[in-house]
C-alpha cells in the first residue's frame, strides 16, 4: 500500500504499448499489492501485530535504503532526517501499527475497501486543513459518496463478526498516511524518492518493533510458522520492496492519475483472493458499500486528471 495522490517524480509520457515492463508494472500494483491484505491477515493469525509489521518495514527499508546508498545516492542532511523521521511515523508507524492489528479481527476484503477511502481523506485535508486546493463541489460529493460507502460497510450485520473499533483503527490509520502524504509535498527530504522510502521504512519499522517490545510482543520471542514467515517474506519483497519499486517506476513513465488507479483495483484483487482463499464472506451490504467507495475513488481520481488538464 502507497500514497495514490503525490506525484513523486515527474510525469514523462512514453510510448507503452507491448512494452512487457509496463505490464509487469502494472501488475505489481495491482496484484502484488493487492494480496497484500490477505499476506498480513494470515501473518497476524500467529505473529504479534506489532512485530510483523516491524519486520516488514525494517528488513525492507534496510535492503532499500541500503541498495540505494550502494548505488551512490548521498545520505539524507539533518533536517532531512528530521522530516524522514516525521513521515515515517505517520505513514508506517500509525497507518501499519493499527492495520497490522485491526487485520487481526477484520476480514481482509472490508481491510482493503476502508483502506481504499485513503484519497478521500486526501482530498478533505487538501481542501479544509492545509488549503492546498480550492474547494471542488465534484470532488466534495465523490468524497462524501466514498464516506457513505463506509458507512453502509460498517452497519451491524449478523454474518460480519468483527467489531466497530478495529475499523476506527484501520480508518485513523488511513488518516496519519493521508496526513504523511500531504506533508511529504512540503517538507524538504532527499531527491531520490527511493532512499527517502527506504529511510523512512527504516526507521518507521525500527519503532514498530520498539513498540512490540514495549507492549511485551517479544515476551516470549514471537515464533514464526512456516506459513506465517511465507507471509511476511511476501510483504517484504513483493509488497515493499517489488511493489514500491513498480509504483516509482510507472510514476516516472506516466500520468500520476493513471498509476493511482491501483487503488480501486486492489480492493477488487483483495476481496476476491479473501474470498476464495480464505473463504471470507461476502454480503450484499459489503459489496453495496465497496461499490459505493470504489466508485467514489474512481471520480477523485478522474476529476484530479480532469483539473490537472485544465491547469
Amino acid at each position: 500500500m502507497t500514497d495514490t495522490t503525490v506525484s513523486i517524480l515527474p510525469a514523462n509520457t512514453v510510448s507503452t504499448r507491448f512494452d512487457i515492463r509496463v505490464v509487469s508494472a502494472f501488475f505489481a500494483i495491482y496484484v502484488l499489492w493487492g494480496a497484500t491484505f490477505l499476506a498480513i491477515r494470515v501473518a497476524v493469525q500467529e505473529v504479534p501485530p506489532l512485530f510483523a509489521a516491524g519486520v516488514r518495514f525494517f528488513v525492507a527499508g534496510v535492503l532499500l535504503y541500503g541498495f540505494m546508498r550502494l548505488k551512490g545516492q548521498p545520505r539524507p542532511a539533518a533536517v532531512q532526517w528530521r522530516n524522514i523521521a516525521l513521515i515515517g511515523l505517520l505513514m508506517f508507524v500509525a497507518e501499519y501499527g493499527a492495520l497490522f492489528w485491526a487485520e487481526k479481527y477484520v476480514p481482509s476484503g472490508v481491510t482493503s475497501v476502508l483502506e481504499a477511502t485513503l484519497p478521500l481523506i486526501t482530498i478533505v485535508l487538501e481542501m479544509f486543513v492545509f488549503r492546498q486546493q480550492p474547494l471542488h463541489w465534484g470532488l466534495l460529493f465523490a468524497t462524501l459518496l466514498g464516506f457513505g460507502g463506509v458507512g453502509v460497510l460498517l452497519l451491524p450485520n449478523g454474518e460480519q463478526h468483527f467489531g466497530l473499533l478495529p475499523c476506527v483503527a484501520i480508518f485513523a490509520g488511513a488518516t496519519a498516511w493521508s496526513l504523511g502524504s500531504v506533508l511529504n509535498r512540503s517538507l524538504e527530504l532527499p531527491d531520490s524518492k527511493p532512499l527517502a522510502a527506504g529511510a523512512m521504512m527504516m526507521l518507521g519499522g525500527g519503532v514498530l518493533l520498539l513498540l512490540s517490545a514495549a507492549f511485551g510482543e517479544l515476551h516470549p520471542f514471537p515464533h514464526v510458522s512456516m506459513r506465517a514467515g511465507v507471509a511476511l517474506l511476501y510483504l517484504i519483497v513483493c509488497g515493499s520492496l517489488l511493489g514500491f519499486t513498480a509504483f516509482v517506476w510507472l510514476l516516472a513513465r506516466m500520468p500520476a492519475t493513471r498509476v493511482a488507479s491501483h487503488a480501486y483495483v486492489n480492493p477488487i484483487v483483495a476481496v476476491a483472493l479473501g474470498y476464495f482463499v480464505a473463504g471470507e464472506i461476502i454480503t450484499t451490504r459489503m459489496l453495496l458499500g465497496a461499490a459505493l467507495v470504489l466508485t467514489s475513488v474512481f471520480l477523485i481520481l478522474r476529476k484530479d486528471k480532469m483539473l490537472a488538464k485544465a491547469s
